[in-house]
């Protein structure tokens, strides 16, 4: 089970419905690897943004780093699929890298938020909080 502050699942819907109809993305921390805080936006440098997303592999490190410094935890990332549901696409489970993080996609013109956990070969759900 993930716990969402109220907060953070406000901003991850105001996020994806700003960037839509382009995908948004950025990264999950907390206290621990339940609970998620703090929301980091990146910038999706997809070569269609409108299919896909891919963090800026620069702007992903200095987060991390921000992350770690603050002396909290990566719980994962998420991403929004403005016009389909909160469920891992196709290319979502090709594309996945970081094995026992959370992937949290954000549904938001049915206004939903899904996490999933990458096992290493496919996404199992995770309830959220």
């Amino acid at each position: 089970m993930i716990r969402l502050a109220d907060a953070v699942r406000g901003e991850l819907l105001t996020h994806a419905r700003a960037g839509a109809p382009e995908e948004v993305v950025g990264v999950l921390a907390g206290p621990d690897d339940e609970t998620v805080t703090r929301v980091d936006r990146a910038t999706n440098i997809a070569a269609d943004p409108r299919a896909r997303y891919e963090l800026d592999p620069v702007e992903q490190v200095e987060i991390l780093d921000a992350i770690d410094a603050a002396g909290e935890t990566v719980v994962g990332f998420y991403h929004s699929h403005p016009r389909d549901s909160p469920v891992p696409s196709a290319t979502d489970e090709r594309l996945a890298s970081w094995p026992g993080y959370v992937y949290l996609i954000v549904s938001p013109r049915e206004s939903l938020l899904r996490a999933w956990r990458w096992t290493g070969e496919t996404f199992e759900r995770v309830e959220l909080a």
